[in-house]
């Protein structure tokens, strides 16, 4: 058994492109030769699916993330701004908790809450439908 990230952009049109753990690894390190020059000036829907393998076949999906990717105008993958940090930060619950309040501290899940209505998106269902495909192939039919 192994781990395996695939990493798709979704298109305008819903399509997906694969994109190589590779170069998406470039991307966040903004490798200066790294570029998605079709993708300059925009942002776009992002899917990272974290597989599990056996014999370099997938058979299982362990955890999706759906981030928006953000690219500059020459096509580098933009950092990660301060008001995304601070309130990634904000998701952490509190660490130490004071027995005496009655009130709760819930500040860190509506932090997570405001993360992902900014920062991330959910795939509808033919989406979702095309992930699977690529990931597992064509569903077997007929078989009996």
């Amino acid at each position: 058994m192994g781990l395996g990230m695939r990493i798709f952009i979704v298109k305008d049109d819903g399509s997906l492109k694969r994109l190589s753990f590779e170069r998406y690894n470039r991307l966040l390190q903004r490798d200066p030769n790294s570029r998605l020059l079709e993708y300059a000036g925009k942002q776009v829907r992002c899917a990272i699916i974290v597989i599990e393998s056996k014999n370099r076949k997938s058979v299982e999906i362990l955890k999706c993330q759906y981030p928006y990717l953000s690219f500059d105008s020459d096509g580098m993958l933009e950092e990660v701004d301060e008001a995304e940090a601070r309130l990634a930060m904000d998701m952490l619950a509190p660490l130490m908790a004071n027995k005496d309040k009655q009130l709760v501290d819930a500040r860190h899940m509506f932090a997570r809450k405001r993360y992902a209505r900014k920062y991330r998106w959910e795939p509808p269902p033919e989406i979702e439908a095309e992930i699977l495909r690529m990931i597992f192939g064509e569903p077997e039919s007929g078989k009996s």
